[in-house]
This record gives C-alpha cells, structure tokens and sequence, in this order.
C-alpha cells in the first residue's frame, strides 16, 4: 500500500537510519536529507532491507543552512505534489560549560539547528499539508526540551526552543488536519555516536532501541484524528528518570 511521502531531515545512522527502514516497511516513499549522500548510506541500505519496493531519493541539505534547506524541500513538495510525513531528526552540538561561558557563536548555532532549521523544514512543508488538510510533522527532542542544565545550557536552549516551536505549529494548524508531535526521548539511544561515546560502561539494557523508538514514530503517523499526542516521551523500563 502507497503511503505517500516521508522526508527525514537527519537521516544518518542511528535513529535516522531506524526511522527510514520503519517508513519503508510501512510503505512510504523516502526523502532522506543530510549533508552528504554517505552520510544517508545506512538509512538508505536500511530502508532498502525493510521493504526492496521502496522508491528512495536523496537530498544534500545542512539543517545548519535554513534558507537552503527551505528551498530543497520547497523542490521536493513541487516534484512530490507534497509530503505526507516530516520527520526533523537534527541535534545541536553539546558544548559541556555553565551558561556565563557560552559563547554568542555556540549560542547562534544551536539555535540555528534546533530552531531556525526545524522552521525552515515545516515552512517549505507545511502549507502543501494545510492545504490538502492532512500531513504529520515530527520533531525529535530530548531531556533537555523540560530543564535546564548546569553544563549543556545552549543545548538545552535549543531543545526548549524546539518544544516551543513544536506547540505553537501544533496550536496553530491542527484544525487545519496537520498532526504536529514534539517526540522527547528521556534516555540514551543504543547508537553508535553513544556506544563510542560511554565505551565499555555501555549497557544496552539502559537505552532505548532505536527500532522501538521509531515504531513510535510511525504509531504518531498512524494516530486519529480524534487523539492526537503533541508531547510524547520514550525511555527504557530500567531508566531513572530524569524529571
């Protein structure tokens, strides 16, 4: 069954790679966008796995970027005749130092990413939605989108700005048919940046699987209208929750 369009915006390895093969395997046709065709190598191979009919295209974007991103998925909607789903999958760098030592570039970038991408995506994709009277956008989040933090406060400024963006569109456009979800994932993935990252104290029992993640994304895509989630949050069972 066709479902349409996804475009991931972030699909590298990790949960981008697990939300292109839980897409395909549902059905959809894939757009995945990131800096470099290599670094959408793994979600490509993925997708092409869970389902050998998938229809795939990449698309080199920088989230980094907004007008550039904006206009490559301004392209796609005209070639596309729209997106059914968008998936905004990007994360700021951490910067591990107390706010006073912030710097006004690190602060500006994360922003950037975080907020002033996430904007550029839903623009070039959300009037095609607005008008047909249905689509979903998905944001991936963290931790971070609900307090503060004493070593990682421009991340946290990003994420609280992303949950903010991610409210006011759901507020703004629901009654309009557009289902917009603020996904905050209150633990660590089982990914590679993070198994590198935690060496030999990695325990995948204490993260969460990336495929588990993404069937939630698909499950958002797939709600009705009648119960809709803006804020949904995903953890393991042995997580010590952090809120």
């Amino acid at each position: 069954m066709d479902h349409g369009l996804c475009a991931i915006v972030g699909a590298g390895e990790g949960l981008g790679q697990s939300l292109a093969a839980a897409f395909a395997a549902k059905g959809f046709d894939l757009a995945l966008l990131s800096r470099s065709e290599k670094g959408s190598a793994a979600a490509k191979d993925a997708a092409r796995r869970a389902n050998g009919q998938v229809r795939l295209r990449f698309i080199a974007a920088d989230a980094s970027q907004p007008q550039a991103l904006e206009d490559a998925l301004a392209r796609l909607v005209r070639e596309a005749g729209g997106v059914e789903v968008l998936i905004y999958n990007v994360r700021g760098d951490l910067h591990s130092k107390p706010p006073l030592a912030i710097e006004y570039a690190e602060l500006r970038d994360v922003l950037e990413i975080e907020v002033v991408g996430a904007l550029a995506a839903a623009k070039a994709v959300m009037p095609a939605m607005i008008e047909k009277g249905r689509g979903t956008v998905i944001f991936s989040s963290a931790t971070a989108a609900f307090r503060g933090s004493a070593r990682n406060s421009a991340y946290a400024i990003g994420k609280f700005g992303l949950r903010a963006l991610a409210q006011s569109f759901a507020k703004a456009y629901a009654k309009d048919g557009v289902h917009v979800a603020h996904v905050r994932l209150d633990c660590d993935l089982d990914v590679p940046i993070v198994r590198e990252l935690l060496g030999a104290k990695f325990d995948p029992k204490y993260a969460a699987s990336p495929d588990d993640v993404a069937r939630t994304y698909v499950w958002l895509s797939e709600q009705p209208r009648s119960a809709w989630s803006n804020e949904v949050d995903l953890r393991p069972y042995t997580e010590n929750w952090t809120l």
